[in-house]
């Protein structure tokens, strides 16, 4: 308590005291014993409310004890029904759950996992996905700094992401894995692995990688065999023996018929083979007739040209040709969808004059070396103003772009583009999809933007330095898919010559069984702005079974949404509606059976027992509960600690004292009246 607080709690003592006696002895005609009982009162309750006034602090210190937390994880997945280790690891959850002496010893907390942790547990062992060490990396963030044993509840059986084995090492917390399923080695073949390309030519040959691996002791004969529908395109004998258990075999099929073709690869069971699910695999190809060819066209060398060349091409539907502009007269325009032109000068007066002759759409790449004299005399859309000055121009996305459908994949983040310093005026109708940013000031200048006139489509780029763009994604994600897919999206809406619409979807023409099927939709009015306030559906039809459901669309950022993971394998119809307004889309898709998580035969012991190890934990069996409690609660490393607390508590929040003042007063005045003196 600070010296000035004490030193009024003084002065109040003796104003309350001074007030008691004035009232009560120096006032009074006569003296009575009773007096002396009254005063009292009195300096007691013009104290009190002296000391409410005041309202001194104290310090609270409380002693509370710690226990160490337990992290119980449990594997939600379908390889654990698959298995028939479902009931096992239910019960072994409730044991640990009403186990009075691990929970006397710990704070437990309980998860569920699969492709992702959840803080709660579930057993419907359903998830097609399992990552285990994505579980891990989340575990190791809540439970930072603080210590937290693991006890991960599973098969070991990791579809997807790294691997656990090795990434585990350095992990922070101990592990206790808790091993599930089958552990004994049977005889297995199976198809581990199938390689090949979403895309094929029509009247081409693609490729396709697999690989074959057997478990067991004896030498085998099968043989495996490529299908679609009821015909065999491919078929190779394979054998197996103990030392020589893996095969590859890459092979071609043809791609005679457009569309998606859907394939069967099979690799035949043996006579005493337990898990034949794991020798079947569907896989599809989409054969297309025709390919996007684009010409670029540059009268200098950049690194912008090889980034461009790297995104188009990423999609094995697109094709780039980069010529400079005296190679480039004899080129045939009519052969390319789309025609880039980066940096133009008073070479490409012809091209512009042929794109406007063939009606063709194209791109034009402005920046730091653009002759702008000619490129303002030879179009009328647009304009530059003439300062002979380079300027640093970041990008800033425009969430209301409306002419298709495009995320914003960090532009924010991006590093800066070289362009020419002024003003840009526009004489047409454009879209921005991209504004400047200049100097950290956030202007409405665009840095990006797509024109469509007259039923052509164009697309201007203020600013040279795309290839740092492509490499700040790879620094970002560790691959060029966000951007590519940003650049492709681009290409792919100025290489088309169809109509802008006000509702937009995108899907995939077939999905396999173990990935998400997400249909993403854009909804905009009719000054195509993008619609927040619209309710739209989709209707989903098996065509095989004719079932037909109809689910809402959440609007997620600037896009509407479905997740149709749970649907079945097959073909589907689906048309997407917009409540109140008199508008669809409709398209196809195909869903493969296969389900990665019944590939797995038996527990993967291995990588199990080499997680304890990385972490400095134990391995345990799902019938060796007891063992795991008892070596938990005996493990000196996780101990209760004694903390303290120190709170500074105000005298006015003891409501106590109040009551006090109240119940003094009424005293007060009750013997007063009692005595006569009222």
């Amino acid at each position: 308590m600070q010296t000035e607080t004490i030193v009024l709690i003084i002065i109040a003592f003796i104003i309350a005291l001074m007030i008691a006696l004035f009232q009560y002895l120096y006032k009074a005609k006569n003296r009575k014993k009773n007096l002396l009982f009254f005063a009292f009162l009195r300096f007691l309750s013009v104290f009190a409310l002296l000391l409410l006034l005041i309202n001194p602090t104290f310090k609270q210190k409380k002693y509370f004890t710690q226990k160490p937390t337990l992290a119980v994880a449990i594997d939600n997945s379908s390889s654990i029904k698959h298995l028939g280790q479902d009931q096992a690891i239910t019960s072994f959850a409730k044991r640990m759950e009403e186990n009075d002496d691990l929970n006397d010893r710990f704070s437990v907390v309980y998860y569920s996992f699969s492709s992702e942790l959840k803080d709660s547990l579930e057993y419907s062992f359903d998830k097609k996905q399992t990552n285990i060490s994505k579980v891990l990396d989340d575990l190791n963030q809540i439970y930072k700094n603080t210590i937290a044993p693991v006890v991960i509840v599973t098969d070991g059986n990791q579809t997807y992401g790294k691997d656990y084995q090795y990434s585990s090492v350095g992990y922070e917390q101990n592990v206790f894995p808790v091993i599930s399923g089958d552990t004994t080695a049977v005889l297995d073949t199976k198809i581990q692995q199938l390689n090949v390309n979403r895309y094929a030519y029509l009247k081409n040959k693609f490729p396709v990688e697999v690989i074959l691996n057997y478990s067991g002791d004896d030498n085998v004969n099968t043989r495996f065999v490529v299908q679609s529908g009821n015909s065999t395109l491919y078929s190779q004998p394979v054998s197996f023996s103990f030392q020589d258990n893996s095969k590859v075999i890459n092979f071609t099929l043809p791609a005679s018929t457009p569309g998606v073709v859907q394939y069967t690869a099979r690799l035949e069971s043996l006579a005493n083979e337990k898990n034949t699910i794991n020798n079947n695999k569907a896989f599809a190809v989409e054969i297309i007739d025709q390919k996007t060819n684009v010409l670029l066209i540059s009268d200098i060398v950049h690194p912008d040209l090889g980034a461009i060349k790297k995104s188009v091409e990423s999609n094995e539907r697109r094709n780039i040709t980069i010529r400079p502009p005296q190679e480039a007269r004899d080129i045939n325009l009519d052969d390319y969808q789309l025609v880039i032109l980066y940096q133009p000068n008073s070479r490409f007066r012809e091209f512009y004059e042929k794109l406007k002759t063939l009606r063709k759409n194209y791109f034009t790449i402005t920046g730091s070396k653009t002759d702008w004299y000619f490129l303002n005399k030879i179009q009328n859309k647009y304009s530059q103003e003439i300062t002979r000055q380079t300027e640093y121009y970041l990008p800033r996305f425009n969430t209301n772009y409306g002419a298709f459908l495009l995320d914003n994949i960090g532009f924010e983040d991006y590093p800066p583009l070289i362009g020419t310093f002024g003003e840009v005026d526009f004489n047409s109708n454009y879209d921005p999809l991209l504004y400047r940013t200049i100097s950290g000031i956030e202007t409405d200048d665009p840095l990006l933007v797509t024109i469509e006139d007259d039923g052509i489509r164009e697309a201007v780029l203020f600013g040279d330095g795309l290839w740092r763009w492509r490499a700040q994604n790879y620094l970002d994600t560790k691959n060029f898919i966000d951007f590519d897919d940003f650049f492709g999206k681009l290409i792919q809406y100025l290489a088309s010559n169809k109509r802008k619409s006000r509702l937009n979807t995108i899907s995939e023409s077939f999905y396999y069984g173990n990935a998400s099927i997400k249909v993403n939709a854009e909804y905009f009015t009719k000054n195509y702005e993008f619609d927040r306030r619209a309710t739209l559906r989709i209707t989903v039809k098996n065509k095989d079974t004719e079932v037909t459901q109809t689910i809402p669309m959440i609007l997620k950022n600037n896009t509407y949404e479905v997740d149709l993971s749970s649907i079945t394998a097959g073909n589907y119809d689906y048309t997407v509606t917009v409540a109140g307004e008199n508008i669809s889309r409709s398209g196809s898709f195909t869903v493969l059976e296969y389900n990665v998580e019944q590939q797995y035969l038996n527990a993967d012991v291995t990588k199990l027992k080499q997680l304890a190890t990385n972490t400095n934990g134990k391995s345990f069996y799902i019938d060796q509960i007891d063992s795991l409690i008892e070596n938990l609660s005996k493990d000196q490393r996780y101990q209760a600690i004694q903390k303290s607390k120190e709170n500074v508590v105000s005298l006015i929040d003891w409501k106590y004292l109040l009551a006090i003042v109240i119940l003094l007063l009424a005293v007060e005045w009750f013997a007063r009246k009692y005595n006569g003196l009222i």
